[in-house]
């Protein structure tokens, strides 16, 4: 069994899988149009260039993202997506771009349990939480 995650947007799917190809980095593998799929009957016409199903593979992680058809979307809730990341210089650099038109929730700072840890809403409404190895020990 390997678990994907799949990611529900307003509208904004194209734009958002782009920007977390860049910025994690990724590679969109697929993507299909409303317009151009089976479904096509059941969106709207002004719906037809949004994302009825994409890939996007990150590392061994693969993520699935869609514009759910107007009046069905719920924003995101219960949940976060965390990256264990090694390098301070990466988390610094991940936290930024994700806090980057988007809202903190925890800044990024030493923890008990990590030299860097912080949370982050991005302007796509997904949460992310940035881990980055245990913390410092003492000399």
């Amino acid at each position: 069994m390997k678990p994907s995650l799949n990611l529900s947007f307003n509208g904004n799917c194209a734009e958002a899988l782009r920007f977390y190809e860049r910025t994690l980095p990724g590679r969109i593998l697929f993507e299909l149009r409303w317009g151009e799929s089976p479904l096509a009957r059941d969106a709207p016409p002004e719906w037809s260039t949004k994302i009825c199903h994409s890939t996007l593979i990150v590392g061994n992680t693969t993520f699935h993202g869609v514009d759910v058809l107007p009046g069905t979307y719920e924003s995101p809730g219960g949940f976060s997506i965390v990256l264990g990341i090694d390098d301070l210089e990466e988390s610094d650099r991940l936290f930024r771009s994700f806090a980057e038109k988007g809202q903190v929730c925890v800044a990024l700072q030493e923890t008990f349990w990590a030299r860097r840890y912080g949370k982050v809403v991005d302007q796509f409404g997904i949460a992310w939480e940035i881990n980055c190895g245990p913390p410092a020990t003492p000399a």
